[in-house]
């Protein structure tokens, strides 16, 4: 299992346009179209990897939490396919289905969107605020899989919840670690 950690985007970045396939609907889904009231979350993630399947409850719960209070919620998938067929969008569906993904799953064929957004590992998770400015990237929190820290979405709720106060998310925000995303 490799370790690698988020590569920590520059905070107030905006976040970068995109419109990709929801591997859920086989329908087109764009940025605007998932962008939320509050913010908007965007997730790189995958079907293999142990740091992804340990998390996805999760932040499926982070999702359902957040999502009726105004904050728009996506997960994308840029794995090379070719060598990692276990990520190909016909799995993706699968794997959503399974872990009841209330958000959509797009498939980034090309990897340009990853590229844009600098990401480096799955998960990976980006909060812009109501203006698509970057307010907080990094970990979900501090469990990983086999550390025995029970996941709970800490850091990821903090910076929605600071969202919710009209507060300032803390600049103090710790890189997710997991695998890296699978580069063509």
């Amino acid at each position: 299992m490799a370790r690698t950690p988020s590569n920590m985007l520059e905070l107030g970045t905006v976040a970068p346009d995109f419109t990709l396939t929801n591997a859920i609907t086989n329908s087109p889904v764009s940025l605007n179209d998932i962008k939320g009231t509050k913010g908007t979350v965007i997730m790189f993630i995958c079907n293999h990897c142990p740091f992804v399947i340990h998390v996805n409850e999760e932040i499926v719960r982070i999702a359902n939490d957040y999502r009726t209070q105004g904050f728009g919620f996506v997960a994308i998938s840029s794995n090379d396919i070719i060598n990692y067929p276990q990520d190909a969008p016909e799995h993706m569906w699968t794997t959503a289905q399974k872990n009841n993904y209330t958000f959509p799953y797009l498939y980034d064929e090309t990897q340009e969107i990853a590229k844009a957004y600098d990401a480096a590992c799955t998960p990976d998770f980006y909060l812009f605020d109501a203006g698509l400015k970057l307010i907080y990237r990094g970990q979900l929190d501090d469990s990983r899989p086999s550390n025995g820290i029970p996941v709970n979405g800490r850091d990821l709720r903090q910076a929605l919840d600071a969202v919710l106060r009209n507060a300032n998310v803390s600049e103090t925000q710790k890189p997710s670690i997991g695998c890296n995303i699978k580069w063509k």
